[in-house]
C-alpha cells in the first residue's frame, strides 16, 4: 500500500481547507486507487473551533492535546513528541467528496501547534539546514511564514514514525511538499537518512523566485519569459540575469529542492522556470504534472438556466439585458492582469456597437475575507453596490479601489459594454444583496458564463482560467499560463473555438539582444497588449454563440476537452508516475 504525504499550508482545518489541487487528487478514484493511504500535516491554524470540530466540517479527533481528547492507541508517543519538541498535536481524520462524481476519501490530518518551540531542537535543525543544504535560517527566522514550516519539521517526521509511515523496505513513504511549505519536512526526511524509507518531491505549484520578479518588474511576463528563453539559449541563470536572490527565503527553500528525488511542475513554463533556477536543475528528475480540471456535464437548457439568471441581474443592476455575459472569477492580486480584460473591452466595444449588441463582464475579485451580508444589504441601500463602490471598508480596500479606477475609467467611455465589479467572496443572494436573484448560487456564474478571462502576468496553471470550457464558455488565457499548455496536449495541438491564447510576450521586435529585453518596461508591454488586446477582441467577436445549436457545440466540444484534463486524467498520466519514479529512485540523494 502506497503512502503519500502532504505537506502543506496552515488552512487544513478551515472550510474549504486544502485547495483544489489537493481537493482534486484526493477525490480521484484513480489516484486513491493507488495511493491508498494519504496523511496531510501542515502547522495548526488558530481558531476558534475546538475539541471535535477542530478538524474542521467532516473530520474526526482522535488527538488533541489542546482538548484532553486521547482516543489514538498513539497517545503516548504523540505525547512523547510534544514533550521533545514543546508542540501540541491534533490528530484525526477528515473526509473529502468530490460533489459530482460522489468520489470519497477520508485521509489523516496531522496538524502541530509550533506557537512555542523547544530552542535547543529548533537550533540544532537550523544548524543541519545551513550545514548539509546551505540555508541561513538566521536571514529569516524573523519571517514568521519562514519559521513556523522549519518549526513543523522535525515534529512531523518523528510523528510520520509513530504512525508507522516512515516506510518500509519494500514499500518507502513518499513526502511531497507542496511549493516551498512543505521543504523543511522533506529535507528533515532527507536527514534521516538510514533511519528511514522516505522518497521526496516537491510539488511546484509556482516558483517564487520567478513570481517576485515577474510581479515586480514594470515589463511583467512581456520582459520575463523573453528574457528567460534567451538566457536559457546562453547557458544563464537567473541570478546570472536578476542578481543574488538570497534575501528571498521562499527562494531559499526551493533552490534546496535539488536534493528531493522528483520534482513535479504544474505547467510548461513551471518546468523551465524550475530549469532556470541554476545550473544543478538542468539535470535534476523534474516533469510537468498538471492540475486538473472539472468535468461537469450539462445540457443547453442548464446553461440558459444560469445564463438568464445572469443577465436577470445585469438588469435588475443596469437597466439593460445583456447579448453576452463575461466573467472573470479571480483572487484580488497583480498577478491576475485584471486590467488586460478591459484593454479587451476597448477594442470589442466597437464591434458590439456595430452589430448593436450588448455585453456584460461581472469581476468577482475580491482582496478581502468575506464582508457581511448585512454590511453588503447596506451599502446596496445607500449607494447602489455593487454598480457604485466608495473607498473605504467595509467597502473598497487599497487594491480594490485601483481597480475600480479603471472599471470606472472604462463605463465612462462604453456605451455598449459595462464592468460591474463584484468585491465579495460567494456568489448568492444573501452575500451579493438583494438585487440579485434569490435562485442564484456559486455555479451560474461558471455554468452561465459566456467568456472567461484569466489574462494572467503569472499563472503556473490557472484552474479557475478553464473552470467553465466544461459548460461551454470561451476562455481567455495567457500563453504563460501552465492551462494553456495541458488544453493544447489535449487537444492535439489543434486549435480549439473554445479557447483564445493571448501571446503577451509575443514582440513585434522579434531582433531584439538580451539587454533590450531586460529593459523592457511598461511603455513597451503597454504597446504589446494593445496588440494583444485587438486580436483577442476580434478573435471573440467572431465566435461567441447566439443560437441554441452553437451554444451546444460549444458544451460538446468543451465537455470532451475537460474530460482529457480531468483528474482522473492527471493522476493517471502525471502525478502517479511522478510519484512511484520517486519511489523507485535511489537511496536519498547525497547532501552537500
Amino acid at each position: 500500500m502506497q503512502t503519500v504525504v502532504h505537506v502543506t499550508h496552515e488552512a487544513i482545518q478551515k472550510i474549504g481547507g486544502i485547495g483544489a489541487v489537493l481537493q482534486g487528487l484526493l477525490t480521484s478514484k484513480v489516484y486513491l486507487t493507488k495511493a491508498q493511504r494519504n496523511i496531510l500535516i501542515g502547522p495548526l491554524w488558530p481558531g476558534e473551533d475546538t475539541g471535535d470540530r477542530r478538524l474542521g466540517p467532516g473530520g474526526e479527533v482522535l488527538y488533541s492535546s489542546f482538548d484532553n481528547l486521547y482516543r489514538s492507541p498513539l497517545a503516548q508517543r504523540f505525547r512523547e513528541i510534544e514533550q521533545t519538541y514543546d508542540v501540541n498535536i491534533v490528530y484525526g481524520r477528515r473526509k473529502f467528496t468530490d460533489r459530482e462524481t460522489g468520489v470519497t476519501s477520508v485521509p489523516e490530518v496531522l496538524l502541530i501547534d509550533v506557537s512555542r518551540f523547544n530552542k535547543e531542537q529548533l537550533g540544532i535543525f537550523k544548524f543541519e539546514l545551513w550545514e548539509k543544504f546551505g540555508i541561513e535560517s538566521s536571514r529569516y527566522e524573523d519571517i514568521w511564514d519562514y519559521e513556523q514550516y522549519v518549526r513543523l519539521a522535525r515534529p512531523a517526521i518523528a510523528a510520520l514514525h509513530a504512525l508507522g509511515a516512515a516506510g518500509s523496505v519494500a514499500e518507502p513513504c513518499v513526502i511531497l511538499s507542496h511549493e516551498y511549505m512543505g521543504m523543511p519536512t522533506v529535507l528533515a526526511a532527507v536527514l534521516e537518512g538510514e533511519r528511514s524509507n522516505f522518497r521526496t518531491i516537491f510539488y511546484a505549484h509556482e516558483v517564487a523566485t520567478m513570481r517576485r520578479i515577474v510581479e515586480n518588474h514594470p515589463g511583467h511576463d512581456t520582459m520575463f519569459y523573453n528574457v528567460l528563453r534567451a538566457a536559457m539559449a546562453a547557458g544563464h541563470f537567473v541570478e546570472d540575469v536578476f542578481g543574488d536572490q538570497s534575501d528571498f527565503y521562499k527562494h531559499a527553500l526551493i533552490k534546496a529542492s535539488r536534493f528531493c528525488d522528483g520534482i513535479l511542475a504544474v505547467g510548461d513554463y513551471t518546468l523551465k522556470e524550475i530549469r532556470f533556477l541554476g545550473p544543478d536543475f538542468l539535470t535534476v528528475d523534474a516533469q510537468i504534472a498538471y492540475n486538473g480540471v472539472p468535468c461537469w456535464r450539462i445540457d443547453v437548457a442548464e446553461k440558459m438556466r444560469s445564463r438568464n439568471k445572469l443577465k436577470q441581474y445585469c438588469k435588475n443592476l443596469l437597466k439593460y439585458e445583456p447579448d453576452y455575459v463575461f466573467t472573470h472569477v479571480t483572487r484580488l492580486v497583480k498577478s491576475k492582469g485584471l486590467w488586460r480584460d478591459l484593454r479587451v473591452l476597448e477594442h470589442l466595444e466597437p464591434y458590439l456597437r456595430e452589430r448593436n449588441e450588448t455585453a456584460v463582464l461581472f469581476t468577482l475579485s475580491t482582496e478581502v475575507p468575506a464582508r457581511k451580508p448585512e454590511d453588503i444589504r447596506r451599502m446596496e441601500q445607500q449607494y447602489k453596490w455593487p454598480v457604485v463602490h466608495r473607498e473605504g471598508l467595509p467597502d473598497l480596500s487599497g487594491g480594490e479601489a485601483l481597480y475600480y479606477q479603471g472599471v470606472q475609467e472604462f463605463n465612462a467611455c462604453a456605451r455598449n459594454i459595462k464592468v460591474v465589479f463584484i468585491n465579495q467572496f460567494g456568489f448568492d443572494q444573501r452575500v451579493c444583496g438583494m438585487r440579485m436573484p434569490a435562485d442564484m448560487e456559486f455555479m451560474d456564474i461558471r455554468k452561465g458564463s459566456d467568456v472567461e478571462f484569466g489574462q494572467s502576468i503569472y499563472e503556473p496553471f490557472g484552474i479557475a482560467q478553464v473552470e467553465p470550457i466544461s459548460f461551454g464558455g470561451i476562455c481567455v488565457f495567457s500563453e504563460c499560463c501552465g492551462c494553456a499548455g495541458f488544453v493544447n496536449k489535449a487537444a492535439g495541438g489543434k486549435p480549439v473555438p473554445n479557447v483564445i491564447v493571448a501571446d503577451y510576450t509575443d514582440l513585434p521586435n522579434k531582433g531584439l539582444r538580451p539587454e533590450q529585453l531586460l529593459a523592457i518596461g511598461q511603455p513597451q508591454r503597454d504597446e504589446v497588449e494593445n496588440i494583444v488586446a485587438e486580436r483577442v477582441a476580434r478573435e471573440l467577436i467572431q465566435r461567441l454563440p447566439k443560437t441554441p445549436a452553437e451554444f451546444e457545440q460549444y458544451i460538446e466540444r468543451g465537455h470532451a476537452l475537460a474530460e482529457k484534463m480531468s483528474w482522473d486524467v492527471v493522476a493517471r498520466d502525471y502525478v502517479l508516475p511522478g510519484i512511484f519514479r520517486a519511489a523507485r529512485a535511489q537511496r536519498l540523494k547525497q547532501i552537500a
